[in-house]
């Protein structure tokens, strides 16, 4: 799951960095890629087991859609810039939740 997140975010990156250098051509399929990514991520949500932070998580996602979104019709670097920003921060904590994780099963054995 954690490459899911890595994918979109590295996808958000080059696409913001395609879009700066005028290369739209190169960046709306990394956009697609990675809007595709955090509408799955959406819906994987289970307010019933978490509510709060099936909130927090979904209204980071909805902005990031959004600003994806944005950025793909208006080929607008600045749009995209926001959603890898606030993405960023999320892909970092589920990265190091799954660390923790993994090194805690390490000490279990």
């Amino acid at each position: 799951m954690v490459l899911l997140f890595e994918a979109a975010l590295r996808h958000m990156r080059v696409a913001a960095g395609h879009l700066e250098a005028k290369n739209v051509k190169e960046a709306l399929p990394l956009l697609t890629k990675a809007s595709d990514i955090v509408t799955e991520l959406a819906a994987t949500l289970n307010p019933q087991a978490a509510p709060e932070l099936s909130e927090t998580l979904g209204a980071v996602y909805l902005f990031v859609a959004e600003r994806l979104a944005v950025g793909s019709l208006s080929k607008d670097a600045h749009a995209v810039r926001e959603a890898e920003r606030a993405f960023a921060p999320v892909v970092e904590g589920f990265q190091q939740a799954v660390a923790s994780l993994a090194g805690g099963m390490v000490e279990a054995r």
